[in-house]
């Protein structure tokens, strides 16, 4: 988590907690989020110099009302842009997650496979997941065809790498390993 990012998702994570809203900037946040890194257009806008600090922000004001943003997450979005601090919106919207993530004693998990999976194995995973965290699982798919099969899932820092790739490298690293002895 950027300086940056953790200064300015701590106070509006902290006017949030005031006015009753955490579990609605939750919400704007991951709308937010999921647009930012959905659409090359929107990052390259925020981060080209050449536009107006005035048109900059009617452009994000459009996507923000679109996607039903509260007022309070536009203001601050707003306020980045005016302080000239838009670049690092992604760093802002990430040190919230964690943190509001921490206060609500949810934690974030990233679920990684070649393909899409069935509900009913996301359900399972995300029921044994709560048990053995005793926290409420938010869980975000995502899909790397590289991956070949098998999932990676990220809990924070940890990642259990099951997948495919990951088994045929230690396969090869470790075939390579055994060749290099007599």
């Amino acid at each position: 988590m950027s300086a940056v990012g953790r200064r300015y998702a701590k106070a509006l994570l902290d006017l949030a907690r005031e006015q009753g809203q955490v579990d609605q900037v939750l919400s704007d946040v991951g709308s937010l989020f999921a647009a930012w890194k959905e659409s090359a257009d929107l990052r390259e806008i925020v981060r080209n110099p050449v536009i107006p600090k005035p048109a900059l922000k009617a452009a994000l004001d459009a996507v923000m009302q679109k996607l039903g943003v509260s007022e309070l997450t536009r203001s601050t979005v707003k306020l980045l842009a005016d302080k000239g601090r838009l670049p690092q919106l992604d760093e802002v919207l990430q040190a919230l997650e964690q943190l509001a993530e921490t206060e609500t004693g949810r934690v974030r998990v990233e679920v990684t496979s070649a393909k899409p999976l069935s509900e009913a194995y996301y359900s399972r995973l995300v029921e044994k997941l709560q048990r053995v965290s005793d926290r409420k699982v938010v869980l975000v798919k995502r899909q790397d065809p590289s991956l070949i099969g098998g999932v990676v899932t990220r809990i924070g820092d940890q990642v259990f790498d099951g997948s495919l790739s990951n088994r045929l490298s230690e396969l090869n690293e470790t075939l390579l390993a055994d060749g290099d002895t007599p």
